[in-house]
């Protein structure tokens, strides 16, 4: 599907689900590129996917989105983390921590790995993404067949044991409101393309079974382009 139509279409549903949004101008045209997705993977000599790291605070995310761009990065593929911690330090600063808001957060960050990986760059992202309407809704931005949704299955009881920054601490003395896993509800993907048990699992051991899974779907069979050269 053209990334018009899957505009169109998202616009469509988030419509109909009765979004608020901003009025659009009828006076904008979507231009499109010169260069084709396909022209961009070879160039960077990669297929471009969006590596979604699921799970509750505390879980691993940003641990492991960090240590999978840097093993990626030494592999020879061009890759970038969007963490959610960072995008709400500046894209996404105005939105608060409500469902209608969490919501909106992910749309934005799908839309910028739909955007990087046109670029024919992964992206892994790491948000706890609750909601498993959002999550779907990132599926159909990004698009399914770039979409690996993986689910760091740490349990709520090893995260709060964990509470590097003393988060859940604060929430069960109601200091943080909608936080997830205690005052707000944390729904685990049904069928996600990967399952990585962090509670159990190493970080090490983590990274290497996320490592497996994703350099078949990003690597490019070698082939000769422009009969100039074989790579």
């Amino acid at each position: 599907m053209k990334t018009s139509q899957v505009n169109k279409q998202v616009s469509n549903e988030m419509t109909s689900a009765g979004e608020s949004r901003l009025e659009r101008s009828g006076n904008i045209t979507w231009h499109a590129s010169q260069v084709s997705p396909e022209a961009r993977a070879d160039l960077h000599r990669q297929n471009a996917v969006t590596v979604w790291l699921t799970g509750l605070s505390a879980s691993g995310k940003s641990t492991l989105a960090y240590g999978l761009e840097r093993l990626l990065h030494d592999t020879g593929h061009a890759s970038f983390v969007l963490d959610g911690d960072n995008i709400r330090h500046g894209l996404n600063v105005d939105l608060d921590f409500s469902p209608e808001n969490r919501r909106e957060n992910i749309r934005r960050v799908a839309e910028v790995a739909r955007l990087f990986n046109e670029a024919a760059l992964v992206v892994i992202t790491a948000f706890i993404s609750p909601y498993r309407e959002d999550r779907a809704l990132a599926r159909r931005i990004i698009g399914p067949e770039r979409f690996i949704e993986t689910y760091l299955a740490a349990d709520i009881a090893t995260c709060e044991l964990r509470d590097p920054r003393g988060l859940y601490r604060k929430a069960r003395a109601g200091e943080i409101r909608n936080f997830t896993g205690i005052t707000a509800p944390y729904e685990a993907p049904h069928a996600p393309e990967m399952t990585v048990n962090t509670g159990m699992l190493s970080a090490e051991e983590s990274l290497q079974r996320m490592l497996d899974a994703v350099l078949p779907r990003i690597q490019m069979a070698q082939r000769c382009r422009a009969a100039l050269e074989c790579v």
